[in-house]
């Protein structure tokens, strides 16, 4: 054995004994799983030819529901103050609810904000993939990475990946030197800028109360009553929404998180101001 590695024979792979051939390839099989890890775009494709069909075919004949309804709300939108973001926590896999804690608004760094609506792990992965690249782009040109190119990134992903599987609607929310940015992005390469949005299937509930009262000119606490009166609405009415509504409120210096409240703590609240009217 001393002359075979003298001479390199025992690197050959013929002279290599079968548990590290094993070794090696099980090295190389993870080395390619997680390549990732150096490449957030280079994820590993489902191992059979074009997923893009072959997907959906596998998703038609499994006795596996690979697509769950997904269920959440999220409100954004531009004010005189500055861009309030407002959501709710919980968590869905089709009817069954999987946590009522899920922190939907993610801190891309200190001067820009997402919402998650979609699947959990495809917005909670490609945030981390674009807080990366934020990063990267302050160290190579000393400059902070816009709202506009943080979205056409997210845009441009989901378009490469579009057909995958990949689910995703996402607000962007940060300060551009022209002041606020609201920035919408789904999966299907969809990029939308603008004062207003709702997100998720307790949009249509949120936006009819967003559409009655949204105005530019609202003062913070009009801003704040606004955004928890939408979520509170869509969580009454969308069996998808609920648990703890949490607001964040985005100005020209740094962002801050508001108030927390409960649903019940909401119902109570609103409830009480309906009775009151009604009398």
């Amino acid at each position: 054995m001393a002359l075979e590695s003298i001479c390199g024979m025992d690197k050959m792979p013929f002279m290599k004994s079968f548990g590290s051939r094993t070794l090696k390839q099980t090295v190389d099989e993870i080395r390619l799983a997680s390549s990732n890890m150096d490449n957030p775009l280079a994820i590993m494709a489902p191992p059979f030819e074009n997923p893009r069909e072959s997907v959906n075919k596998l998703n038609a004949v499994s006795e596996v529901q690979m697509d769950f309804d997904h269920g959440t709300t999220t409100v954004g939108f531009v004010y005189q103050g500055g861009i309030i973001l407002c959501v709710d926590s919980r968590a869905t896999a089709g009817s069954f609810i999987g946590s009522q804690s899920m922190h939907k608004i993610v801190q891309v760094n200190q001067y820009m904000m997402g919402t998650m609506a979609g699947g959990a792990a495809d917005c909670t992965y490609w945030d981390r993939a674009l807080t990366r690249e934020c990063r990267l782009h302050e160290l190579r040109y000393k400059e902070r990475l816009p709202v506009r190119s943080a979205a056409k990134y997210i845009c441009n992903v989901a378009t490469e990946y579009k057909g995958m599987g990949i689910c995703m609607g996402m607000m962007l929310a940060g300060w551009a030197p022209e002041g606020p940015s609201l920035v919408y992005v789904d999966s299907t390469g969809l990029r939308l800028h603008g004062k207003l949005f709702a997100v998720g299937s307790g949009a249509p509930i949120a936006l009819g109360i967003l559409d009655s009262d949204y105005r530019l000119d609202l003062s913070d606490t009009e801003a704040y009553d606004l955004a928890f009166l939408s979520v509170y609405h869509a969580t009454m009415t969308d069996i998808f929404s609920g648990g703890v509504v949490r607001l964040y409120h985005m100005d020209q210096g740094n962002w801050r998180n508001v108030a927390n409240k409960d649903c019940q703590e909401l119902h109570e609240q609103y409830s009480g101001v309906r009775n009151q009217q009604a009398l």
